[in-house]
């Protein structure tokens, strides 16, 4: 696997996703070594003066105040980095660890931090052997950056805390350490804090998201076609003129691909005819396009703000180019808190409406001749009622993982930290709510096939036909009940990897 080069142009979020995910390594650029080693020039004519520069030769936060002299820096760098690595609660996934890493990195490599060229190697080395630091679940305010898990990071490059090592085993961190080659860290001034003031994290669960959701979204687009087919609903509302009536971009592309997914349906085309008396579809099939597409719109937003982040540097003080080093307040988690935040909001709708899809599929007063429940023997058989329950649970979690949580702010460090984002735990719920609607559209997706099975002798479309014909590979199709968390399980990896999707994309020679 080709390194991801470490340096400049900026990191984009597929190379985010490519280390922290799929294990790419690294390599730092000679130009952004040289560009540290200039910075740390800086830091080092600092350190040598007489006058206190904060992170240099001061405390930290409500302590900036305090002069520390020379004999007394190292041991502060240490004790910064081991009294903030105090988080608490569960281990946080490989993936967002490695991300966090990554960027971390990414900012060290800028030259405006003050780091030694060493200390720049020392983590892109620990990328590379699969050591992943174990950071905990709480810790972060989003505000200076994510302190307590970048902390835990920093304590492992110091050969200190516990590790997971490239096979996931619990280690301490310099027995992993010793076992890669890679020299424990001796911290300098300014390291610590460079170390440990980014919102990598919050950027780091921000551009594996926006991956994930991708998919989602538009897998979203296809379960609702297959609901829309097996509901005996049109694709007249889909047109392009009506949706142009009404220009965002995400409607358009949603309705498109709704359009695409079910041409050449012979199930939409049995009641075209004058005998079909039904004037227009429920919002939840009717409206897909419009809050699919509004959904596809925050992402786009989200992107934007990703991509501006990836190019940032975010750290304080700050070493610039002339050798000033300068306080700020760029650690800030506010712009990647909102757009996280809004993002569960559309999560949560998206998952909703798919939820109104699939009850009206099991509700025998609304589905216009399909079984009670998709039953096999209604009364005998239960069908798909309680993984409609089940879908329904998972739908009313997303709307309380909704609630922002970049509208709370706790003042901390006697008052020095006076507002907070929050934006370490809108990632964390964001995480929470992708997983769910994962859940939700795999119950979705089970629920429209079987309908569509039900709908025999017509044909589905080619491109749902190929959705439902890749499920039945996995999945049984209608007949007596059965044990259904496992088909909810399965029908969510088809999701979760885009087997389904591009299944129906194939179908009709598109390519993601």
């Amino acid at each position: 696997m080709r390194a991801v080069p470490i340096g400049h142009p900026p990191l984009t979020r597929d190379q985010v996703v490519a280390v922290a995910r799929d294990g790419a390594p690294v390599e730092v650029t000679p130009e952004a070594m040289q560009a540290v080693a200039e910075a740390r020039a800086h830091v080092d004519a600092l350190a040598a003066s007489a006058r206190p520069t904060y992170g240099v030769s001061t405390g930290f936060g409500a302590l900036a105040v305090k002069y520390i002299p020379a004999e007394r820096r190292a041991q502060l760098q240490r004790s910064l980095v081991r009294s903030h690595a105090a988080g608490a609660g569960p281990e946080v996934e490989r993936e967002v660890v490695r991300a966090l890493m990554l960027l971390r990195l990414r900012t060290l490599a800028t030259g405006h931090t003050g780091v030694r060229p060493s200390t720049v190697r020392a983590m892109a080395d620990l990328l590379n052997a699969g050591i992943v630091p174990v950071v905990s679940e709480h810790g972060s305010l989003g505000c200076s950056g994510d302190l307590a898990p970048l902390s835990s990071v920093a304590l492992a490059l110091m050969g200190e805390g516990q590790v997971r090592d490239v096979h996931g085993t619990l280690r301490p961190a310099a027995d992993a350490l010793a076992e890669a080659g890679i020299e424990p860290v001796e911290l300098g001034e300014k390291e610590g804090l460079a170390l440990i003031n980014g919102t990598d994290g919050m950027l780091g669960m921000l551009a594996l998201a926006l991956a994930d959701l991708r998919l989602l979204l538009d897998t979203a687009d296809l379960t609702a076609a297959m609901s829309v087919e097996a509901l005996l609903g049109t694709d007249r509302a889909f047109a392009a003129d009506l949706i142009a009536l009404r220009p965002h971009p995400g409607q358009a592309l949603s309705a498109e691909r709704m359009t695409r997914f079910l041409a050449g349906s012979e199930v939409v085309a049995s009641h075209r005819g004058p005998d079909c008396t039904r004037v227009q579809d429920a919002y939840s099939l009717r409206c897909a396009p419009q809050v699919h597409g509004a959904a596809r719109d925050i992402v786009a937003h989200a992107e934007t703000v990703a991509n501006r982040e990836l190019a940032a540097v975010v750290d304080n003080p700050v070493v610039l180019t002339d050798g000033r080093v300068e306080s700020n307040g760029n650690f800030h988690g506010a712009p990647l808190a909102y757009v996280l935040d809004f993002l569960a909001i559309a999560v949560a709708d998206v998952a909703s409406m798919a939820e109104r899809r699939t009850d009206r599929l099991l509700d025998v007063a609304r589905s216009h001749g399909l079984p009670p429940f998709l039953a096999d023997d209604p009364g005998v058989d239960s069908g798909h009622m309680i993984a409609h329950y089940t879908q329904a649970a998972v739908v009313a979690e997303l709307k309380r993982l909704a609630v922002p949580a970049s509208v709370d702010s706790i003042p901390t460090s006697a008052m020095q930290e006076d507002h907070v984002s929050m934006g370490w735990a809108a990632a964390r719920k964001l995480r929470r709510a992708v997983d769910g609607l994962t859940t939700v559209l795999g119950i979705e997706l089970l629920t429209a096939a079987r309908g569509l099975d039900l709908r025999a002798p017509l044909s589905p479309a080619p491109a749902t036909a190929a959705a439902l014909t890749t499920l039945r590979e996995h999945v049984p199709g209608p007949g007596p009940d059965r044990h259904l968390a496992p088909d909810i399980a399965t029908a969510a990896d088809l999701i979760r990897s885009g087997t389904a999707l591009r299944a129906a994309e194939e179908s009709r020679g598109e390519e993601r």
